[in-house]
């Protein structure tokens, strides 16, 4: 089957201080893992061992001290077109509170994203795939309309976020610790919606957890 992700000997070194009291702390030490097609693979330990900086590297947020990242055969280091990148690997946050402007209404970062990337020109065609993207995960662009992100609990905000990063057909979701601010009594419906995912859209998701 084919490999999506290959990360090979990962490392990131910061460097922390003044010009003569430097320290080098290493956040990621030569981690190595590969990813398949609509495969859920778990990136888990305790907080502070280098989930999110892992992470960060692979959305290229962060450049790698050492090591490669390859998408698709292809290294992250020749990757120019970032348009065409976030196209292909989308990423979900820990906190949906803080993914969408409380000032916003939620319905407008969906068709921002919809005719940003140029996915539909009219509006009944954006709102018809929005809708789509919704209805994957429990919602519906019904349901959204005219609302803020106070008017969602935090699992609804959280599908909400989740339908918003499968708008451009992405091949790879990162998913940075999706469940850590959502009720516990929701957060398996969460794990069983990203399971859903790889079946319905064939979407390799990278699950960050610290569980």
């Amino acid at each position: 089957m084919e490999a999506v992700l290959v990360v090979k000997n990962l490392t990131k070194v910061f460097t922390l201080g003044s010009l003569f009291s430097r320290i080098r702390l290493t956040a990621v030490d030569h981690i190595s893992f590969t990813m398949k097609k609509a495969e859920i693979f778990t990136l888990a330990g305790e907080s502070g061992c280098g989930k999110t900086t892992t992470a960060r590297m692979i959305l290229g947020f962060e450049s790698p001290t050492e090591g490669e990242i390859l998408y698709r055969g292809q290294s992250l280091k020749n990757q120019k077109d970032r348009w065409s990148w976030f196209r292909e690997v989308q990423a979900v946050f820990q906190n949906p509170f803080e993914t969408f402007n409380p000032l916003r209404k939620v319905e407008e970062y969906f068709f921002e994203t919809v005719y940003n990337y140029r996915i539909a020109t009219q509006k009944k065609e954006a709102e018809d795939w929005i809708d789509e993207k919704l209805q994957a995960v429990g919602l519906s662009l019904e349901e959204i309309r005219g609302k803020y992100p106070a008017e969602f609990s935090g699992g609804q905000l959280q599908r909400a976020s989740i339908a918003r990063a499968l708008l451009t057909n992405p091949s790879l979701l990162v998913a940075d610790e999706p469940v850590s601010m959502v009720d516990a009594s929701l957060r398996m419906s969460i794990v069983n919606l990203f399971r859903k995912l790889c079946d319905e859209f064939a979407v390799s998701v990278l699950y960050i957890t610290h569980d």
